[in-house]
């Protein structure tokens, strides 16, 4: 372990931090939540001029976390030929899913099917496919939508660790992705299957999907459920699930459908709805 920071994540104990963290965020005593949020903003420099709502408007700082924006805040990339970006935050890697593994950082890859709660059949779909990883900082706009047209076709909740998803961490932690608690959801779209999974980290209290509310999280067992045809339809750039104190999403496509526009590098910053590649 190379820092105190990389200790002290091994050691703390992950869902109890989380639990805690999201009862003080989900209170709704107007002096305490106006306090928080205006710690936060002040803290992480948020920029409120593209919230629809101003402070004293929140019912909680879970409320402010999960702000929605004013309208055409995000304008979308045409995804009759581009793939979105599905949040604001930064590119943590980009490229190829390459015999199985997805890279993390120098000398840290996890695979597919460990991403997706061990769904083996799935994972090979995605062998030579694309993958994206894209950290929320906590400034960022924390609602996830679609990069592309889908039906759901399943969500899988996968119990897991709770390590920070940060650089450092990313790192200094094997397969940290596919350690941390997650929700793994697989749509078929026009072009094939892909998987959007949220990914927790520390002090995330909740992940939220516009199909069934709050998910249940912090839970030792894994859970799938799975969906009829035609149930759930989104278009590209529709709302999909939301992080309560914020983490990362993964994104999978199969083989020759989607080719990332060469000017991202890991590191890089985007915006939801911004063109992240191209369609083939």
């Amino acid at each position: 372990m190379s820092s105190p920071f990389i200790w002290l994540q091994h050691i703390l104990p992950h869902h109890a931090v989380s639990r805690s963290a999201g009862a003080l965020a989900s209170s709704e005593v107007p002096w305490l939540k106006d306090l928080m949020i205006r710690r936060f903003i002040d803290t992480y420099d948020v920029d409120m001029g593209e919230a629809a709502r101003g402070i004293g408007e929140f019912r909680s700082f879970n409320d402010f976390f999960t702000r929605e924006l004013k309208p055409g805040a995000r304008p979308l990339a045409d995804a009759e030929q581009f793939i979105l970006s599905p949040a604001d935050g930064a590119i943590s890697q980009i490229g190829r899913v390459e015999e199985g593994r997805i890279f993390q950082a120098k000398g840290r890859h996890f695979t597919a099917a460990q991403l997706l709660g061990g769904n083996t059949e799935a994972a090979a779909r995605f062998e030579g496919g694309a993958f994206a990883t894209i950290y929320l900082s906590p400034r960022d706009y924390h609602r996830v939508h679609m990069p592309a047209a889908g039906t759901l076709a399943s969500a899988t909740y996968v119990p897991g660790e709770l390590f920070s998803v940060n650089q450092v961490t990313a790192e200094n932690v094997d397969g940290l992705f596919a350690r941390n608690e997650r929700l793994a959801c697989l749509f078929d779209g026009p072009d094939g299957s892909f998987a959007s999974v949220m990914v927790g980290a520390m002090i995330v209290a909740g992940i939220e999907t516009v199909w069934s509310g709050l998910e249940e999280t912090h839970s030792s067992h894994l859970k799938r459920r799975d969906f009829g045809s035609g149930e759930h339809a989104f278009a590209a750039g529709d709302e999909m699930g939301r992080f309560i104190l914020g983490s990362t999403v993964v994104l999978l496509f199969e083989p020759g459908k989607v080719e990332w526009l060469a000017e991202f590098e890991p590191g890089d910053a985007v915006r939801m709805g911004q063109a992240l590649g191209r369609r083939l």
